[in-house]
């Protein structure tokens, strides 16, 4: 893989449940740690707009026809407003995949979504239709479901953004920007 290739990270800002609307940064790096621009959408809390918002956020950066990955933290941003990669590269032209670090809990996110969406089924399918499966970085292995790319090329990508911890590089540099803008500074983990 060539270098200076870019990558943008997606991460959404904390938020507490009740609110409208969250904060959604991106932070398009060339890796492997060269922060090279910042975009910003928002979405609905627990909504249906994500990939709508990811889209347009897309769509409208002079930073599309550069990416070769985009990366999103998680299956679901605000909640449960749960991200469609599959949907998402259909309609950007780009691959796109989901980072995590630890396995999900099924068996609660079902339950909860069963409880709290009449579309909980739509929401799960997509939630689980890509089988998530293990990146080795230098660090702690992440789970990973992609598309657009050939498997071995996502954790190429993945392994020469993870710099430093257990997080892609885009992805934590997103989540300190999307939790300092929301909190006035950032903390947390990505």
């Amino acid at each position: 893989m060539k270098s200076a290739v870019r990558v943008l990270g997606i991460d959404d800002s904390p938020f507490r449940f009740g609110a409208e609307r969250v904060l959604v940064v991106g932070a398009v790096l060339r890796l492997p740690n060269y922060l090279e621009g910042v975009m910003r959408t928002e979405c609905q809390v627990d909504g249906s707009d994500a990939d709508e918002a990811l889209e347009a956020m897309l769509l409208r950066s002079r930073f599309k026809e550069q990416l070769k990955l985009v990366l999103v933290d998680g299956a679901a941003l605000g909640g449960f407003n749960v991200v469609d990669i599959d949907r998402l590269h259909a309609r950007t032209g780009l691959p796109w995949a989901t980072v995590t670090r630890d396995p999900p809990d099924l068996e609660r996110i079902g339950s909860a979504l069963r409880k709290h969406f009449p579309d909980w089924e739509r929401r799960w399918e997509v939630m689980t239709r890509r089988e998530l499966r293990e990146v080795r970085t230098e660090h702690k292995p992440l789970l990973v479901s992609s598309v657009g790319l050939e498997e071995r090329e996502v954790d190429e990508l993945i392994s020469m953004s993870t710099v430093r911890g257990a997080v892609p590089e885009p992805l934590r540099v997103a989540h300190i920007i999307a939790s300092a803008m929301s909190r006035g500074e950032s903390r947390g983990k990505a």
